[in-house]
């Protein structure tokens, strides 16, 4: 286990880092909010985006080398997601595929596993999702009803998942599912990679006013017969898989909703040093400046936090990465809420134009107070697990 003292500051880029930067935002600016919406109107995916960011081996990052990817961790890859989000490009794919998939298949896959997935994910030629949420199972994971049983060498998947991101994108999904333990013969996690053309897997959209081009999806599985290396790892360690995959979720999260906020605060603040009223500026009032400048000190705050859960993702640290993950993906939700309501505040009427791109992103804004775990759970976590208060649910 690394000791604490002697993981990489975290804080400030490397020259690696600032490049990686730089190619990301490059890329996100060539297509832009504009983009991202005509997609959506038009019902359609990011391909172009997507196919561009695997060239540029963008998308695997942080996985290993030896199966096509960069190499590098979570930090590089929170990288690529804020700044894409920067330029109003964001991937909410790469929060699923690249991040919560290819680490727990990188970490915990047979090696027959990691060299059927890895590779396309590393590439993008493979796109995964990601399966936990059901109607009755949102924050309690505990109650999940989705089952697999074990028929001769096989295994047949029955039941259900609800607000299942981009599966009409994806070739497979992982399911977080319910198996008969080998070891203690009660019904444990387990995960499953099932493919999205499987017979007996039935998907229906669900409409939201979030104006992204992923797409939501209710998933049925009518059950579904999976051959055994469908099952990820050895079936007893889905918890430590769970865990090793939602910290990269909520830090990717944040990096999506650190890079909202930068795109929100950017036409905010050239907005109000363009416009005048009187013959000055409107950024000169402090009605306006004060407002903005409490924005951006919440932003540095809260990324400071993100690159910590990064740093310790990064070296191995589960122990104290979930702690880390949970408060930048709160500070980020906060604050890309509040960047974008002041953002619009300050264009006045022009805030809820089209042409400034601003009032689209008010429901998509809210994702990260909501998604992939509510603000209030994190305040319960931190009230039980940081400050030691009793637990209240």
């Amino acid at each position: 286990m690394t000791d604490i003292s002697q993981i990489p500051n975290p804080v400030i880029d490397t020259e690696e880092q600032q490049a990686l930067r730089k190619v990301a935002f490059d890329l996100g600016s060539r297509y832009g909010m504009e983009y991202m919406r005509e997609k959506h109107d038009a019902g359609e995916t990011t391909d172009e985006l997507w196919k561009e960011a695997g060239q540029l081996g963008l998308l695997g990052v942080n996985l290993p080398e030896e199966y096509g990817g960069g190499g590098a961790g979570m930090t590089e890859l929170s990288i690529v997601e804020e700044e894409l989000s920067a330029a109003g490009a964001g991937l909410l794919m790469m929060v699923v595929s690249p991040a919560i998939n290819g680490t727990i298949i990188s970490r915990f896959g047979t090696e027959e596993q990691k060299k059927q997935w890895l590779p396309g994910i590393a590439s993008g030629e493979l796109i995964t999702s990601f399966a936990i949420t059901e109607p009755d199972a949102g924050s309690n994971s505990h109650a999940i009803t989705t089952t697999a049983r074990r028929d001769g060498s096989d295994f047949v998947l029955s039941g259900q998942k609800t607000y299942i991101s981009g599966v009409d994108q994806a070739d497979a999904i992982l399911v977080v599912a319910r198996l008969e333990g080998s070891s203690s013969g009660r019904l444990e996690p387990a995960l499953f990679m099932v493919p999205t053309d499987a017979p007996g897997l039935q998907k229906t959209h669900i409409p939201t006013e979030v104006r992204t081009p992923e797409r939501q999806f209710q998933l049925y599985f009518d059950d579904i017969r999976l051959p055994a290396d469908a099952l990820i790892g050895d079936g007893d360690t889905a918890l430590l898989m769970l865990f090793a995959g939602l910290n990269p979720e909520r830090i990717m999260a944040s990096g999506m909703a650190c890079g909202t906020a930068r795109f929100a605060l950017d036409r905010a603040t050239k907005y109000a040093n363009e416009r005048s009223v009187w013959k000055t500026p409107i950024g000169a009032h402090q009605g306006i400046a004060h407002p903005l400048a409490q924005c951006k000190i919440e932003l540095e705050l809260a990324r400071l936090m993100m690159r910590k859960a990064a740093a310790l993702v990064d070296a191995g640290r589960d122990d104290l990465a979930g702690d880390a993950a949970n408060m930048a993906k709160y500070a980020s939700g906060e604050v890309s809420a509040r960047s974008v309501d002041q953002a619009i505040q300050t264009l006045g009427g022009n805030g809820l134009s089209v042409e400034y791109g601003l009032a689209g992103l008010l429901a998509a804004s809210r994702l990260p107070r909501i998604a992939p775990v509510s603000r209030e759970m994190i305040l319960n976590y931190v009230a039980q697990h940081n400050l030691g208060l009793p637990r209240s649910y």
